[in-house]
Parts: structure tokens; sequence; C-alpha cells
């Protein structure tokens, strides 16, 4: 004879497996593993996509190009001297950010606004925007 408390009882559904939960963003390391684990490695395999050689980019502290405002920044050198600078106003990559460039033998003297209208800052985003801004220049490839 069934135990008549089990009886009474409906019979329980199968308890369905938690939703799996999303891995985190690459965007949401910490600023000072953000540039130096993700940024720099992605921009420099984007840049030699263009054919040319590895950069040398180094994330560091300190003033900033023209201004000597205290900043983050990555600096960058590609051959034939060519120089730019792109700099986060504050340890977050959605902060206000500039851009500086410099030609051989030259110092920068022109500081640009970058990515100032996206609301979200992205790896794929600031790569891209980058690398379009230096092949602008025609610092990449056979332009």
């Amino acid at each position: 004879m069934p135990d008549s408390d089990t009886a009474s009882q409906p019979p329980t559904a199968e308890a369905k497996p938690a939703p799996k939960a999303k891995p985190p963003a690459p965007e949401d390391k910490p600023f000072g593993s953000f540039v130096p684990e993700l940024l720099l490695p992605a921009l420099a395999k984007d840049i030699q996509g263009y054919g040319g050689a590895k950069p040398q980019l180094e994330f560091s502290q300190g003033a900033m190009p023209v201004v000597g405002s205290p900043c983050w920044m990555v600096k960058g050198s590609l051959p034939g001297e060519r120089r730019f600078w792109l700099c986060f106003t504050a340890e977050d990559i959605s902060s206000a950010k500039t851009i500086a460039v410099a030609e051989a033998g030259a110092e920068p003297s022109l500081l640009e606004s970058f990515l100032i209208d996206e609301k979200k800052i992205t790896l794929a985003l600031l790569v891209s925007r980058l690398v379009q801004r230096l092949n602008g220049q025609k610092w990449l490839g056979p332009n």
C-alpha cells in the first residue's frame, strides 16, 4: 500500500537547468589588464594584417603629447620612425580618449579627440578605429 503522504503530493516537474551565465566580456577586465593583455596584442595583429612589420607598442602612464596632462597611453612606433599615442584620461576604456601622430623626426603638434560619439567602447571598436586612423595616415600597407 502506498504511503499516504506521497500519494497526495503531485508529481514533481523535473528541475530545469539554470541558464548558462554569459562569459564576461573582454571589456569587463580591469583597465590595467585589458590594455596590455587584450588591446596591445589585438592592435599588433590588425596592424600586421596590412602586411607591415610588427609595431612596437607600449602601455604606460605619462604626459599626454602636446598638452602635457597626465594620462594612460598606448605608445606605438611603426617602420619609418612614425609614432602614435592613444591616450586615456582615466583608468577606464570608456574615458575621454585622444590620439596624436608624428612623422619621423617630428613631434606631435595636434591632439585629436578619439571615439567621442560612441556609447559602448569595445575591444573590436578600439582596434578597428585606431587601425583605420593609422591607415588614413597612409602608414599601413601599400597605400
